[in-house]
């Protein structure tokens, strides 16, 4: 790759922060900007301030890109494709040779999990943008499982909608993934999936769980809808519990069970495990 500046949105969020670490140790740091909406939170140098929802502040922060990567957005539906178009955009009309977006490897048009049919439609905009692009298919967040085990540890029971494999994937994983991509090149289009090498249900998750504190966890399928009425009770918005059954429909689909060898062939190591990231939040 040329000297061309690379520009990475979400520099503060868990995901975008820890590209830009990585990337900092194989680029110079003159080769790396950051594009973030308050840039005196932002803890690298050349931060620039950079909103998805005001498109003038998009167009200072991409100036001079060679690359710019694309974050996406916590939000999902509507405003979150609006958002990932508005920042496309930028980058094409900045002139970016490359645009990179952190995709997903459910990204689907059909998904039963709202956030893949964003990712999905997110990457066909990207392909009729007219400027070369990159999507991530990065694994599913293995941090999830800990909103997922709740007090499964002090109850004995790990209480969820059914669900099915997925291969969880830690961050740290894809942000050098990503580093790599930056740094190197390489893929056109989207990558295959950037996983761990296993699949494991919550089935799987509760056994670690049991091996690891010496406890009985024991995993209790709950009813879809008695599931959602439980955290609709407990001040979660209807909207949202049912995005969230949405993952476990999808999973149980087998959306997220696909793996594959590019993430530890990008980083060049063992991909982290589920047993050892349950190892340090069980700590």
């Amino acid at each position: 790759m040329n000297n061309d500046l690379i520009i990475v949105t979400g520099a503060t969020g868990q995901l975008g922060r820890q590209i830009v670490e990585r990337l900092l140790a194989r680029v110079p740091a003159g080769r790396v900007g950051v594009s973030v909406r308050d840039p005196q939170k932002a803890a690298f140098p050349n931060a620039r301030r950079g909103d998805f929802t005001d498109p003038a502040t998009l167009k200072e922060a991409f100036e001079g890109a060679g690359q710019v990567l694309i974050v996406s957005t916590n939000t999902a539906g509507e405003a979150a494709l609006a958002q990932h178009r508005t920042a496309i955009d930028a980058a094409r009309d900045a002139g970016a040779g490359r645009i990179l977006y952190t995709s997903h490897q459910g990204a689907a048009a059909n998904s039963r999990f709202e956030p893949m049919p964003d990712h999905a439609a997110t990457e066909a905009y990207l392909a009729a943008s007219g400027t070369p692009w990159t999507a991530l298919r990065n694994g599913f967040y293995v941090s999830t499982i800990a909103h997922l085990l709740g007090r499964a540890v002090e109850t004995g029971e790990l209480v969820a909608p059914a669900d099915g494999p997925v291969s969880w994937t830690a961050h740290a994983d894809l942000a050098e993934a990503a580093a790599v991509i930056l740094a190197d090149g390489g893929f056109d289009g989207p990558t295959p999936p950037l996983t761990a090498p296993d699949a494991v249900d919550l089935e799987g998750v509760a056994a670690i769980v049991g091996d690891l504190t010496g406890r009985t966890v024991r995993r209790v399928v709950a009813d879809d809808q008695e599931w959602v009425a439980g955290l609709v009770s407990h001040g979660v918005p209807q909207a949202q519990a049912t995005m969230l059954l949405g993952m476990f429909e999808a999973s149980r689909r087998g959306e997220f069970a696909p793996t594959g060898p590019l993430l530890e062939q990008l980083i060049g190591r063992p991909a982290t495990p589920v047993r050892a990231y349950l190892e340090t939040l069980l700590r």
